[in-house]
C-alpha cells in the first residue's frame, strides 16, 4: 500500500494511494462503513502505526471494499508529509562515496586536509537527531534561511518505524519497520562548515523550517521489497545531477535499526534515514542550490518527491 496524508478542508486526512487508477481513498471516513467493532478511526499516520497489525489489517480490508462515498481523484489533491510530524527523525550516513566526496569538497572549501574515514564508521552506523518540527511535503516551496549562500539538497531514501523496537536482533528489526518514503534533507553548507569544529553535530545549518522533506507517501515495506536494490535518482530544473542504488548502503536498515535500539526503545512513527546516496547532493559536485530551482527526487518502487526553493 502507498498511504499519504491529504489537507482536506483544514484537516490533514489520511489516505491510500492508488497511483495507477489515479484513486484516494480516506480511511478514517471509509472506516465509518464497516461495523463498528471492526472501524479503526485512522485519525492520522501515527495512530494508524501506533494501531499495529490490527490497524493495518483493517486498512487492507478497506482498500479490497474500497468503498465509494470515501474516494475522491488523487489529481487536484494537495499532498502533506506523510508523517507530519514524525515522533523522531534519525539522520544516518552510510553511503561511503557520499562521505569520500563530501570529504574531498570540504577540502576544497576550508583549504585544511581532511581526516581518513574513521574505522568505526565500517563497525556501527552513524546519525544525527533532526527537527521533527520543520518537516513539510511534495510541492511545498522550501524557504532559503537568510544566514546562508550555499543551500544544498540531498537525496536519501528513508524507513518508517512501525512497532516499539528495543534491544531487537537484526531479524525482527526488519519485520519492524513498516515502509519507506524519500527524505531530502535541505541544507545549509556554508553554515556547516562553520558548526563542523564544534563536534556537536549539525544545527542551524539543518534546523530551519520546511528544511526536512518527506514523501510523496510511505510505501509498506510488503510492497517495497527488498530495500537495497532501490535505484535513486536527483533532478535539478529537470537536469540529472546524481544518483545511485540502495545497495550502497554500508549498514542495511534492519541493522542500523537493531543498532539504534541497543538499551533505547526506537517508537513507531521514528524517520530512519540513509544519509545521502554517492553523488546525490550539490556538495559532492561543488554546484550548489540556485533561487527557484526545482529539485526532484526519485525512487524506485516509491514515486517523486519534488520541491521548489525560495529565497525570500
Amino acid at each position: 500500500m502507498k498511504l499519504a496524508t491529504i489537507a482536506d478542508g483544514g484537516e490533514k486526512v489520511l489516505c491510500v494511494v492508488d497511483q495507477e487508477a489515479g484513486r484516494l481513498l480516506k480511511l478514517g471516513l471509509a472506516s465509518t462503513t464497516l461495523e463498528p467493532g471492526a472501524a479503526h478511526p485512522f485519525l492520522s499516520m501515527i495512530d494508524l502505526l501506533d494501531g499495529g497489525d490490527r490497524a493495518l489489517d483493517t486498512a487492507r480490508l478497506l482498500v479490497e471494499k474500497w468503498p465509494e462515498v470515501a474516494s475522491q481523484a488523487l489529481s487536484g489533491a494537495k499532498l502533506l508529509s506523510p508523517l507530519p510530524v514524525p515522533r523522531q527523525i534519525r539522520d544516518c550516513l552510510v553511503f561511503e562515496q557520499h562521505l569520500l566526496n563530501a570529504m574531498a569538497q570540504w577540502e576544497k572549501m576550508t583549504g585544511k586536509p581532511s581526516s581518513p574515514i574513521s574505522p568505526a564508521w565500517y563497525q556501527r552506523p552513524t546519525y544525527y537527531k533532526g527537527n521533527i518540527y520543520s518537516v513539510v511535503g511534495p510541492e511545498e516551496d522550501v524557504i532559503w534561511p537568510p544566514y546562508s549562500e550555499q543551500m544544498d539538497y540531498e537525496l536519501e531514501l528513508a524507513c518508517v518505524v512501525g512497532k516499539p523496537s528495543k534491544d531487537v536482533s537484526v531479524e525482527q528489526a526488519a519485520a519492524n519497520i513498516f515502509g519507506y518514503t524519500i527524505f531530502n534533507d535541505f541544507s545549509s553548507r556554508d553554515m556547516q562548515v562553520v558548526e563542523r569544529p564544534f563536534g556537536m553535530g549539525p544545527m542551524k545549518s539543518k534546523d530551519f523550517d520546511t528544511g526536512n522533506v518527506l514523501g510523496p507517501w510511505i510505501v509498506t515495506a510488503d510492497e517495497i521489497g527488498d530495500p537495497q536494490k532501490l535505484n535513486m535518482e536527483v533532478r535539478v530544473n529537470g537536469e540529472r545531477r546524481g544518483g545511485g542504488n540502495s545497495a550502497d548502503m554500508h549498514h542495511r536498515f534492519d541493522q542500523i535499526l537493531s543498532f539504534m535500539s541497543v538499551s533505547e526503545t526506537v517508537h513507531p512513527g521514528t524517520v530512519v534515514a540513509s544519509g545521502t546516496v554517492g553523488t546525490g547532493c550539490g556538495l559532492e559536485s561543488g554546484e550548489f542550490l540556485r533561487p527557484m530551482d526545482v529539485v526532484e527526487l526519485e525512487i524506485e518502487r516509491i514515486g517523486v518527491l519534488r520541491n521548489r526553493i525560495i529565497r525570500p
